[in-house]
């Protein structure tokens, strides 16, 4: 018996208003979960649905697979960039706040990564889609305070 995480990442504008889509499959059931930003990018959105679908997990008794459209959040975890980033205090690398989460919840589960196309008919996907793009549109949307924070300390300097 495996767990399954489908996970994709919306944002209208690049930063804009932003939105995250996830599946969980386990043993025949199937929960949804999505959620939307005021303003945030892509990759916190790729990278926050990851971390809301171990979030919202109530076991680490079984294998947890997990498919991602996101070349940015897969590579990052199965090639090590990730833990280097850490080692190094995450200097010049954005998003440490979701990394460093990510980082607390990697130990506790059994991972193995999958990578898909993208918009390419993964039924799974294209539904985590649907969920992500439909909270990045339809306030109300929480404030992302960590990406904020930093984009107006990045406009005074």
């Amino acid at each position: 018996m495996k767990i399954k995480i489908y996970t994709d990442g919306s944002a209208k504008g690049n930063p804009g208003p932003g939105g995250y889509g996830t599946i969980l499959k386990f043993n025949g059931q199937v929960k949804e979960i999505s959620g939307g930003y005021r303003m945030t990018t892509n990759n916190r959105m790729e990278l926050m649905a990851l971390i809301v679908g171990l979030e919202n997990l109530k076991t680490n008794k079984y294998p947890v697979e997990v498919y991602s459209d996101s070349k940015y959040v897969i590579d990052s975890i199965v090639k090590g960039w990730v833990f280097g980033w850490k080692t190094k205090g995450f200097k010049r690398k954005k998003n440490s706040d979701l990394w460093l989460r990510y980082l607390d919840l990697h130990p506790k589960y059994n991972l193995t990564f999958h990578w898909v196309k993208g918009h390419a008919g993964h039924p799974e996907n294209e539904r985590c889609d649907v969920l992500a793009v439909s909270a990045a549109e339809n306030p109300p949307h929480e404030i992302d305070h960590v990406f904020e924070k930093n984009k107006e300390e990045n406009l005074l300097l």
